[in-house]
């Protein structure tokens, strides 16, 4: 090749390869964004308290092992089939709300027996902060601990439900704690699995530093787990959910609940507590 084109192709080398690193830097600064922006959806109004719905609660304040205050409520169990059971449901909501978006379903809970512990991960409700992935595992630690050390429950009677994101939260608590069961609503399978779904020809896996890879760590819970999604979720698939269900080990249970991603609680009737109910009454 003569000394000039030679010049030429390694000048377009050189431009292609600045191209192609400009062009990385440009999708790792774009899915950061949309980590941060897009991926919770943390509000600070408190718009309904437990008493609202008939429920005595205690306010409670924690601080994490990397010193952040977080809030939650502690609801005592109601009259209800499960009462004699004395069983604590640790909730770890969805990325949108705060807990006073989860009264409703708390209160499904309470009238089965059940107490619970609702909680706001950091930049949440009243709690302080900014949300990210390792940060809401250590806002599950603390409310763990502050169920077995503060209020002493066995953790054979904490039974750890995740709604939406939240099931990456319960499903890490399953993992580093003791607890009697795992429920698991309305849940995708990673947020790699999702964004492929959207954008299925970029290579996210190298880019995205949220995981909340529930299917990877599902199968290694050891404990029962109550697996439940609807077909008419329109946010997180259908089929996400039965292969959530697929790669649990036994025992498992399933509820195929009824509407939308965040009515299916209410829309799948009596079914819903109903499952829970038989889920936790087995030995």
């Amino acid at each position: 090749m003569p000394p000039q084109l030679k010049v030429v192709a390694l000048a377009l080398l050189r431009i292609g390869l600045a191209s192609l690193a400009a062009g990385a830097v440009a999708l790792w600064v774009g899915v950061r964004w949309l980590e941060r922006n897009k991926l919770f959806y943390p509000s600070r109004d408190i718009t309904v308290i437990p008493r609202s719905l008939g429920m005595a609660f205690s306010d409670v304040t924690l601080t994490t092992s990397d010193g952040v205050k977080i809030h939650g409520w502690f609801i005592p169990k109601g009259p209800g089939p499960l009462a004699s059971q004395d069983l604590t449901v640790l909730f770890c909501h969805g990325n949108a709300g705060n807990i006073s978006n989860r009264v409703e379903k708390a209160a499904i809970l309470h009238k089965l027996g059940l107490s619970v512990f609702v909680f706001d991960y950091r930049g949440f409700g009243k709690s302080e902060g900014r949300p990210d992935e390792q940060g809401t595992y250590r806002d599950a630690d603390a409310a763990y601990l502050y169920l077995t050390e503060k209020r002493g429950i066995p953790p054979a009677r904490i039974v750890l439900h995740g709604e939406s994101i939240g099931n990456g939260i319960a499903i890490e608590a399953a993992i580093r704690h003791p607890s009697r069961a795992l429920i698991v609503e309305s849940a995708f399978t990673s947020i790699v699995g999702m964004g492929k779904r959207i954008m299925p020809y970029l290579p996210l896996g190298l880019f995205c530093t949220q995981r909340y890879d529930h299917l990877a760590k599902l199968p290694h819970v050891g404990r029962p787990v109550l697996v439940m999604h609807s077909p008419g979720d329109e946010v997180i698939p259908f089929e996400m959910g039965q292969e959530l269900f697929a790669a649990a080990a036994e025992p498992k249970s399933w509820l195929e609940l009824k509407g939308g991603h965040d009515s299916g609680f209410y829309e799948a009737g009596e079914a819903y507590p109903t499952a829970i109910w038989t889920f936790l009454a087995q030995p």
